[in-house]
């Protein structure tokens, strides 16, 4: 490093110095970010919980089990919801959460439904069938959006067009650890524990109630694996730009160390060639 020139090592710090002031504010971007999606995970939870228990209330006391949404049936084809980012500068959020679909739809005849740009990019490049063709942005994508591909679905394994609905969404455990998660959607699982449960009947049947709360829960359901990716997604970020900060912390201070060994090369070298000139 002796023989680079000192103005060379001060551009090189003035660069480490503009990319450590972009990864610093990107990183509190994302701090604020995940706070927000933190808050919106646990405001839609109750909500979705009630509809859970409704639906395992149904279950338990024997009633509804002739709905299309409750019988097995032969798996011909699944659809799979994959949620994934809209950028990178995550780490491995997206890699890990892409490579954990493509072990899932091994040896299955699958058609997807990504939400976000780099899970919709991801399976274009692969000419694997999507549901639409329409780039679901992760950070556009609302509640009432949710809803809709709930319905959508629904309708689709209603007509026996597919057989299995499966979302694949990074779960937040916590700010330095995001896991892939599988959760199988259709055809639904419910506890079946009838003990002290008291017989309800609804009106219209259940049956009738069953195929209105069933997608409006695998709504709530989508919208929770949405918040909690947008989460897993923002602490990831943070992580990796923090990370990306310290690193360039080191290389400037490292690039000091070089800096001033080079200066006083330098000046070392000057005194020698005015002692020999003298």
């Amino acid at each position: 490093m002796a023989t680079v020139s000192t103005k060379e090592i001060k551009n090189r710090i003035r660069s480490m110095e503009s990319t450590k002031q972009i990864t610093r504010a990107m990183e509190m971007v994302a701090s604020s970010k995940l706070r927000h999606a933190q808050t919106k995970v646990s405001e839609a939870r109750p909500y979705f919980e009630i509809l859970l228990q409704t639906i395992r209330d149904i279950v338990s006391t024997g009633n509804g089990d002739d709905s299309a949404y409750l019988i097995p049936r032969q798996v011909k084809r699944t659809a799979f919801v994959v949620i994934a980012g809209d950028r990178g500068l995550a780490g491995g959020y997206n890699s890990n959460l892409l490579k954990c679909a493509m072990e899932q739809m091994k040896g299955k005849d699958a058609i997807v439904l990504p939400i976000g740009k780099k899970a919709a990019d991801f399976f274009r490049t692969r000419t694997i069938p999507v549901l639409t063709e329409e780039d679901n942005m992760a950070a556009e994508v609302s509640v009432g959006d949710c809803f809709s591909i709930a319905k959508q679905l629904c309708n689709a394994y209603l007509r026996e067009e597919i057989d299995e609905i499966i979302v694949i969404y990074t779960d937040f455990v916590s700010v330095l650890s995001q896991v892939p998660k599988t959760l199988r959607l259709l055809p639904f699982e419910a506890e079946a524990d009838a003990a002290g449960k008291a017989e309800i009947e609804y009106e219209s049947g259940c049956d009738a109630v069953l195929q209105a709360i069933i997608p409006e829960y695998l709504g709530g359901v989508l919208y929770g694996a949405l918040c909690e990716s947008r989460a897993a997604e923002q602490a990831a970020r943070r992580t990796a730009m923090n990370a990306a900060t310290q690193n360039a912390e080191e290389m400037i201070a490292d690039l000091s160390l070089k800096f001033n060994q080079a200066r006083q090369a330098a000046i070392t070298q000057e005194i020698t060639e005015i002692v020999a000139g003298s």
